[in-house]
């Protein structure tokens, strides 16, 4: 009997602690990772490690030099491969990370190529590696499914022109930085989270010093709630033709002012004299390129032409393009895929079709273009992104309702600056009461309505 009393005393807690652990896993996977999970993986990560890199492939023979010590010296008659050396392991809310020296014959294509199985022989959800600098990589372990319940790093990156947009499947931040990558394109299927990551990236650019410039053709749908923080905004295909116009026109303008100081950018004038970057924002570019009637065809074709312009020429002057689409190839028309080329950095969401996938990705990352193909309609916000350097990773935005972004645009409608020559385009707020006598409601107008 005494047995059994104390069977039931010990068993008891440690019952509860087994499923306090169990729901840990489901509803709060940090919590577990940090309590369970690292520990286990960091005694399972050291136990393991020089027979792990051996069966992967990843040790080379010692030196003659290393022979003759252990053979000479240590008085040892095996010599065994030489793994990379770890250098540093760090443990986070979200995973793990190593830092490795890469012995003289292995290279971080030798690493990369081994990921997969020293995802499985660690027990983690995925293993990214990252050159660091010559001879050092960076194992970047997630203990769980980062993506599936998306939560923004505390510490993000910050500088200028910077803006946080989504969290990416090793933990890390993804962001849009426009002085390394200047102009964007942006695709993705109805339902895949286009417009989620939109309002990511509205709601970090409202609180920087730029000018942000919406061309919205489907009536305003979409950006007519950013209005308080819109230096302009076209909602129709003939005020978007004007907008156009005005930042060629505005981009010429800062070229003078560049000759005139003798600089080949933007941000090396002088702070005093140093115009506002801008930053245009297309939400459906397609709409952009069609046309019902020759008499449209004209107006089409000075918009792709103003495009491609700032495109390959407006980095310099400080303008910069946010291209979104459902699709985005040749069969839009003459132009479109000279101006795709100008846009280096892509980011497609789930597409209905290979070929939309090949246009966003082929070109620069043709790998990931499976990944694209593999996001499940059930997971809105997951998207694979890339630039012209080849690589790409899996993203997925945090959800933002359109009312929560409207609020953080008219929170910082204060640092909206005033271009004049977009002066015409600037929308104007006001406010509407309705008939039946409730709360009043603020609807932006565009001034050229």
């Amino acid at each position: 009997m005494a047995d059994l009393t104390t069977l039931w005393e010990v068993g008891l807690p440690l019952a509860g602690a087994g499923g306090g652990l169990g729901y840990a896993k489901v509803r709060a996977p940090r919590v577990f990772w940090t309590v369970a999970g690292l520990p286990v993986a960091r005694v399972r990560f050291a136990v393991t490690y020089r027979a792990t890199m051996d069966v992967c492939g990843l040790t080379v023979q010692p030196s003659r030099l290393r022979a003759f010590l252990v053979r000479n010296v240590a008085r040892r008659s095996d010599v065994q491969p030489v793994p990379p050396k770890v250098r540093r392991v760090r443990g986070s809310s979200t995973g793990m990370r190593v830092t490795l020296r890469l012995p003289a014959g292995l290279e971080p294509s030798d690493v990369i190529a081994a990921s997969e199985r020293l995802r499985h022989a660690w027990g983690v959800h995925s293993v990214h590696v990252v050159e660091i600098k010559p001879g050092f990589v960076e194992l970047r372990m997630t203990g769980y499914d980062v993506l599936r319940r998306v939560k923004m790093p505390r510490r993000r990156p910050s500088g200028r022109m910077v803006v946080p947009v989504a969290l990416r499947d090793d933990g890390t931040a993804f962001v849009r930085d426009y002085l390394k990558v200047p102009h964007a394109l942006t695709l993705g299927a109805n339902q895949s989270g286009k417009s989620m990551y939109l309002r990511n990236l509205i709601a970090g650019l409202a609180r920087l010093r730029v000018a942000l410039v919406g061309i919205d053709c489907k009536r305003g749908v979409e950006q007519r709630r950013y209005a308080p923080r819109l230096s302009a905004l076209a909602v129709t295909p003939e005020e978007a033709s004007g907008v156009l116009d005005a930042l060629v026109n505005e981009m010429e303008d800062r070229f003078d002012l560049l000759s005139d100081y003798e600089v080949a950018d933007l941000w090396a004038l002088p702070a005093e004299v140093r115009p506002v970057p801008i930053v245009l924002l297309v939400d459906e570019v397609a709409e952009l390129f069609l046309v019902t009637g020759k008499k449209d065809e004209e107006r089409r074709d000075r918009m792709v032409t103003q495009l491609i312009r700032l495109g390959q020429m407006a980095r310099a002057a400080g303008i910069y393009l946010e291209i979104c689409g459902q699709r985005f190839g040749s069969e839009l028309g003459k132009g479109a895929t000279t101006l795709r080329a100008q846009l280096t950095g892509r980011v497609v969401h789930r597409v209905n079709d290979k070929q939309t996938a090949d246009m966003g990705l082929g070109d620069i990352a043709p790998d990931a273009v499976v990944a694209v193909t593999a996001i499940p309609p059930d997971r809105p916000g997951v998207a694979v992104a890339g630039d012209s350097s080849g690589g790409w990773s899996r993203i997925r935005t945090p959800e933002l309702s359109a009312e929560e972004a409207g609020e953080i645009c008219a929170q910082f409608a204060h640092l909206t600056p005033a271009l004049p020559a977009l002066a015409p385009y600037r929308p104007v707020i006001r406010t509407v009461v309705p008939a039946t006598g409730s709360a009043p409601l603020v609807k932006p107008i565009p001034a050229t309505e």
